[in-house]
């Protein structure tokens, strides 16, 4: 019991005087800190601004921006190590063992964020292209270093790791997705009507006027002429515009008079007596 009492109060003593000792250096770090981090952050909302003001990408301003919030904290924080008497060559030694066993353990989150800092150097897209990637089309939301956020028409959020963009074939259509679609009318019909029947209902759905509607034949059917029609629409109303392009189209055409066929098959029965002749004879 007596040994535990002197080794609780060697403790104790060693405590007070090590606040005794450093107490205005911990106050004086402890103050360097809190003034440190306020002006990170704004020093990082400056940056923000300035980044916003000409112009740059809002990714690309975050990351400079957190870049040196940063960098300031790490500067401060060494600068508290050191007032209060602790080496930092240390720690940037345990620092480094450590980074490296945590790059072989997390090779996959380091990739991540590689491929996000690449992304966000070389700008492939930015936020709100509509990009399409191994199958998947949304609106970029935002870009981190780990990842890429989407979002499609209905409002789905699509997270991918950015190690699944890099190095793959990328579809950037900025705002606006292609709609591709197929519409047969009779071969009496007037090429010229159908025509401009449907870039007048397509200029009445308000698409990409930058990019005009490509009408024209795609094909000849065996009972209809197919006209291939394109035209570009937002990416966030495509399916929206898809579907009421189809019913003004085919509203269209039936009060321009224009027919719409179907395929039709000619069917022949053969009676009896010529089948049975026809057995006999193969025999």
């Amino acid at each position: 019991m007596k040994e535990e009492i002197d080794q609780f109060k060697e403790i104790y003593d060693l405590i007070v005087t090590f606040f005794v000792t450093y107490s205005f250096q911990l106050i004086g770090a402890l103050i360097i800190l809190l003034i440190g981090l306020l002006v990170s952050n704004r020093v990082a909302r400056l940056v923000s601004r300035t980044c916003d003001k000409h112009g740059l990408d809002v990714t690309l301003s975050r990351f400079l921006a957190s870049c040196t919030k940063i960098i300031i904290i790490v500067a401060v924080a060494v600068i508290c190590l050191g007032k209060i008497g602790i080496s930092v060559t240390p720690f940037v030694a345990a620092i480094g063992a450590l980074s490296l066993g945590a790059g072989l353990a997390m090779q996959g989150l380091l990739s991540n964020y590689g491929a996000g800092f690449n992304i966000i150097l070389t700008r492939p897209f930015i936020v709100g292209d509509t990009i399409t990637v191994q199958g998947v089309t949304g609106i970029v939301k935002e870009v981190r270093l780990a990842q890429t956020i989407l979002s499609d028409e209905d409002e789905v959020t699509i997270l991918i790791p950015n190690r699944h963009i890099v190095g793959e074939i990328i579809h950037n259509s900025n705002d606006f997705k292609v709609v591709e679609s197929t519409l047969g009318v009779a071969y009496n019909s007037d090429i010229d009507q159908v025509t401009s029947t449907i870039k007048a209902v397509l200029h009445e759905l308000g698409v990409d006027t930058n990019r005009p509607p490509q009408v024209g034949i795609d094909e000849f059917g065996d009972s209809s002429i197919n006209f291939g029609i394109r035209f570009w629409v937002p990416t966030d109303k495509y399916h929206q515009l898809r579907f009421r392009a189809n019913d003004e189209l085919f509203k269209a055409l039936h009060l321009a008079g224009i027919e719409i066929p179907f395929p039709q098959r000619e069917i022949r029965l053969l009676n009896s007596g010529k089948s049975d002749s026809v057995e006999n004879q193969t025999h």
